[in-house]
């Protein structure tokens, strides 16, 4: 192995905006983060459920007016 061309390896903080502070080893030093195992839904089990309905909706009411400009446009 070549010397003197690797980055240092050294010990780092690893801290989340939840408060959550771990140790680990790095070669870029102290990490921040936003969302770590502590606070994160799935490791958690603290889902989030997402309405879909009004997404739904309006994506059948786009594809029913196409559909009608469609008809509109071949019976003309």
């Amino acid at each position: 192995m070549k010397e003197k061309i690797h980055p240092k390896y050294v010990a780092a903080q690893v801290s989340c905006v939840c408060g959550s502070v771990f140790i680990t080893r790095s070669t870029i030093g102290n990490i921040k983060l936003e969302i770590c195992s502590e606070c994160h839904p799935f490791f958690t089990g603290r889902q989030k459920m997402i309405d879909t309905a009004g997404r739904i909706d309006r994506f059948n009411q786009r594809s029913q007016r196409s559909k009608d400009i469609r008809a509109s446009k071949q019976t003309s």
